[in-house]
């Protein structure tokens, strides 16, 4: 099966992007015991006797070409720091949406988020040749909602009763896009936040 998404390593600033394999487990569930994360309603975090489930179904996703799904290593380390996807691929459209993204709590409110995004974004535009990229955020998650929107992206609106959550309630998803032609723009703003942070 020919897949819009090929297996490829992405790095910048100390971060280093890696197809998601069966070998991240033990790093994966050290990364989200790292704020015990899991017991966060509002994303899609495993618990721990679930990350060899998680990981299995992110690689059934590859083999459809329905998910890209990539650990994050600290290249300083080597450590699983997180994970992020490329999903919801469309390649006769040539979109694709970011998402399945969460990291240990020692490296949240860092220069993480930002590069994994400029990594994503730059091959998704950059490579990939992607006309939309976008994001779908659980309602009540304040802290990505405002996460995507610092990155530039636009809010589409919002999908009532989209989907089931982990404790079976279900929420209503905000929509976010970005576009090729808002893409230059976007990358001189990420690069911007990742030269003041440092």
């Amino acid at each position: 099966m020919t897949t819009f998404v090929k297996p490829v390593t992405l790095s910048a600033n100390g971060v280093e992007l890696v197809p998601l394999e069966a070998t991240h487990e033990a790093g994966l569930k050290q990364a989200a015991a790292d704020g015990e994360l899991w017991q966060i309603r509002v994303t899609s975090v495993p618990e721990p006797d679930a990350t060899a489930d998680y990981i299995g179904d992110a690689l059934r996703g590859r083999d459809t070409g329905d998910r890209f799904a990539f650990a994050v290593i600290d290249q300083a380390t080597g450590n699983v720091i997180g994970t992020t996807s490329y999903h919801d691929i469309l390649p006769a459209v040539k979109r694709l949406e970011i998402g399945y993204t969460w990291y240990a709590k020692s490296a949240q409110r860092t220069h993480v988020n930002t590069t994994c995004k400029l990594l994503l974004l730059t091959h998704a535009f950059g490579v990939l040749h992607c006309n939309v990229v976008g994001w779908r955020v659980d309602n009540f998650n304040y802290a990505s909602q405002r996460a995507v929107e610092r990155l530039g992206a636009k809010k589409d609106g919002v999908i009532r009763g989209h989907h089931m959550r982990r404790d079976g309630t279900i929420r209503d998803t905000v929509m976010y896009s970005l576009r090729q032609g808002e893409w230059p723009e976007v990358r001189a703003h990420l690069n911007y936040l990742l030269s003041r942070d440092r």
